[in-house]
């Protein structure tokens, strides 16, 4: 039998950690946006620098909301420590998006 596909897995954890199908569903969403960003590129095979440009791309080019920021970090933190089993050091020097409201 075929091991599960990557979505499939993240989906099992998700819901072995008793989370809620509103952040599972969310959590699948960056995850494959992560993916197609880098190519299909599988995420074992990327590290910490891709995670970094991927956060940065969100902030910088899509212009995205903190919070939208901070649910990717939380989702590719999630598929790294929970799904694949790998540990990742810290992920520093992202661009942080900027709240509505805030001022340059």
């Amino acid at each position: 039998m075929p091991a599960p596909r990557l979505l499939d897995q993240v989906r099992t954890t998700a819901r072995l950690r008793h989370l809620s199908l509103k952040t599972e569903k969310a959590y699948v969403h960056q995850i494959k946006r992560f993916i197609l960003y880098h190519g299909k590129k599988h995420p074992a095979e990327m590290a910490e620098g891709h995670i970094r440009e991927y956060l940065s791309y969100l902030a910088v080019e899509r212009n995205v909301s903190a919070s939208t920021q901070n649910v990717a970090l939380a989702a590719l933190l999630f598929l790294y420590r929970d799904v694949l089993k790998q540990k990742l050091d810290r992920v520093e020097d992202v661009e942080r998006a900027r709240s509505p409201g805030m001022c340059p």
